[in-house]
Formats: structure tokens, sequence, C-alpha cells
């Protein structure tokens, strides 16, 4: 099953998705390290650090998405966000406190959530309906090519930089401005896209004309993202495995391989059968891995609850996505897509940090059966949720 006819702009949209999540993987496979390792920080406080960076980018799509819908523009908003990202990454290297740490993940974030929304509304913008769900599946499938790529160079930058996670943390920088130059040059807008009658801005009128549809996916989306915190949490439980820190990066390898096999075919598979399905199936898996990762103690077991976790990713992520262009006014899909990360992203900060009080007063297992409580809760949700097909296009 190969995406033969989706247009050009979609695969430069993953290319240059997959450039930057590799430098961004590398940065993150090996943080977590450098922050409670190397800086003595706490696992709560990592999780709030974590979630408070998470929850900005989202924020950040918010205002993103209101201003692609507003100027008719998403390219532009695009690019800055991801120049951002490139510009910030040297201050992960050069930082040498818990502050400074925070400080670069933070307008890291900020870049992320700039870029997000109007980029995910050029994906709906060029795609055909027909093919929404495998043009979204491919974007998040290339983008997590570069998601396991990453930490898999971090893993032989380690091993030849002598564990210098500074010297990793610099190597990074590249892929992040070939990923703004791909854009720069190989995407252009989608022409003659609708505008909306009245300029759009957020205000009770605009979440009006969101429908309830949109609303209802909302919902089900910001409950996942209670059940599925930060993937930090998956590197500290690693380390408590017992893995060695050269071989930490490795659970982001197996996460994001699994996750990226999964994602095209996923997405391509809903455009046939529907999206609710593949997210029932995706929850389910979810409890799953959260129950192996709780209760399973050897490194073989923790690296299947690894691979479900990316699993669970591959039949979700781009389901709703594909799930918030379905139910989205044409006109209003980039204030859609800020709202909807908006929403996701306060509850991966609630997810995080309440995963990061967990971890330090009761252990791994209290973090890890936290998520699967959430997880059936979203299932119910979903099973709640009765999300439109694609039309044509809406009118």
């Amino acid at each position: 099953m190969l995406p033969k006819n989706l247009p050009r702009g979609i695969w430069m949209l993953g290319f240059v998705s997959l450039f930057m999540d590799v430098s961004s993987e590398m940065v993150h496979a090996i943080l977590p390290l450098f922050v409670v390792g190397s800086l003595g920080a706490s696992a709560a406080l990592l999780g709030l650090l974590e979630g408070i960076a998470e929850a900005t980018a989202q924020i950040a799509k918010l205002f993103s998405g209101v201003l692609s819908d507003r100027w008719g523009s998403r390219k532009g908003l695009a690019l800055l966000g991801y120049g951002l990202a490139a510009v910030v990454k040297p201050l992960f290297p050069l930082a040498t406190s818990i502050e400074s740490v925070f400080a670069a993940r933070f307008i890291d974030r900020v870049g992320k959530g700039i870029r997000g929304a109007p980029r995910d509304a050029l994906v709906a913008d060029i795609a055909p309906p027909e093919l929404r769900g495998a043009a979204f599946g491919l974007r998040q499938s290339l983008d997590t090519v570069g998601a396991f790529a990453g930490p898999l160079i971090a893993i032989v930058l380690m091993s030849l930089f002598l564990f210098d996670l500074r010297s990793v943390m610099w190597v990074a920088c590249i892929p992040a401005v070939i990923a703004v130059a791909f854009l720069a040059f190989g995407v252009e807008d989608a022409p003659h896209r609708e505008v909306a009658e009245k300029k759009p801005g957020f205000d009770l009128r605009t979440a009006s004309s969101l429908g309830p549809a949109f609303w209802q996916v909302t919902t089900v989306g910001a409950a996942m993202m209670l059940a599925r915190f930060s993937e930090a949490f998956l590197v500290l439980k690693a380390s408590a495995a017992g893995l060695s820190n050269a071989w930490v990066p490795m659970v982001m390898v197996v996460m994001s391989l699994v996750y990226s096999l999964s994602s095209y075919p996923a997405g391509a598979l809903s455009d046939r059968i529907g999206r609710r399905g593949l997210l029932v199936a995706g929850l389910i898996v979810l409890v799953i891995a959260d129950l192996i990762l709780a209760f399973g103690g050897s490194i073989t077991t923790m690296m299947i609850g690894v691979a479900l976790w990316g699993l669970h990713m591959g039949l979700t992520q781009g389901g709703l996505s594909t799930m918030v262009a379905d139910t989205a006014p044409k006109p209003l899909r980039g204030t859609a897509f800020g709202v909807f990360n908006l929403a996701s992203g306060l509850a991966l900060l609630v997810g995080s940090v309440l995963a990061g009080l967990l971890w330090d007063a009761y252990g791994p297992p209290a973090t890890f059966m936290a998520g699967g409580a959430f997880a059936v809760i979203t299932l119910l949700g979903v099973l709640w949720v009765k999300p439109r097909q694609p039309e044509h296009e809406q009118r």
C-alpha cells in the first residue's frame, strides 16, 4: 500500500518534518539524562518542564492557526516556526543550568507551536479529500522516520564522542537547517483557497462556527493527552529497568520505528473503513502498553511496552488530525487545528505533571497505571463520538 497519488507538496512537508524531527529527537532522546543525571533535577521537575514546554507549543498553535486563516497564508508562518526552532537549537549544548535548559526548550516549543497548525492546515488544503487520511498518515510517517533516526544517530554519536552529550546536541543543529531549506524552496501555499466571510479571530462566534463534531473530536484528543503523557517517562523507565545510558536512546528508536511503520497504513485504512475503529484499537493498545510498563521489570518487557506505545501513536495521531480536517469548516481549518492543539497541550501539561508526581511519590507503576486509567476513559469517549467521513469538499 504505497502513496502513489499524493501531491508533491505533501511529500515535501513530510521531508521537512523528517529533518526537523531528526534534530529535535537527537536532543530529546538524551535530554532527560542531561536534566536528571547531569543537572540533578527530579522526575517531578522533568515532568513540569516537559509539560510546560509542550503546552506552550500547543498554545502557540492556536494563535498561528488563527493568523494563517486571517492572512490566507500557511507557508509564511510555518517557515517562521521552523526557522525559530533551528535558530534556538545551539542553546541546548550551551546550557549550564536547569533554567537555561528550560529557556531553550520553551523557545524551541514556541517554534513548534507557530509551525504546527499552519502546516497541518496546509496538508488539508493540498490533499484531495478522498486521500486526506493517507496524506496525514504519510506526513506523520516521514515525521516519525526522523523521530527514530534521531535517537539512533544520537547513540552512534555518543559512542564516537565518548558520551559527550553536548557534542551530540551540537550535531543536532545541522538537520534543523536542512528542514528550513526544504520548506523555503520545496513547498508552496495551496492556490485558490477559500477565505472566510468574516476575518477569522477567536471569539464565541468562531467557536460556534467550528461545530459540535469538531468539539467532540477535540474533547477526545485532550483526554488522550492525559493518558499519553510525555515520552520522557519512557526514557526514565528504561533507565530504571537497567538499560545503560549508552543504549537509553533505543527507547525512542523502537517507539518511533513502530510509530512510523504504522502511521501511513493506518491513515490510508481510515480513508476506507473510517477513523473511529482505528482510534478504538489504538486506545486498547495503549492500555496494554501501560500495563506492561507498569508491571514488567525486565528490559525485554519494557521494550515490548514501548513498541506498543508506538503502535498506539501510529493508530491514533494521524487519525485525530484527519478528524479535525474532516469536521472543521474549510475557511477555519487553521483555527481548528490551533484550538485542537491548545486543548491537547493543556491536557498534556496536566498529564505530565501528574505523571512526575506519581513517579516521585509511588514509583513507575503508579505513573503507567494512571495512564492506563485515563486511556480507558478516553476509549469510552471515542465510542461516544461519531466523526464524519471526508466529504469531497466543504463549500
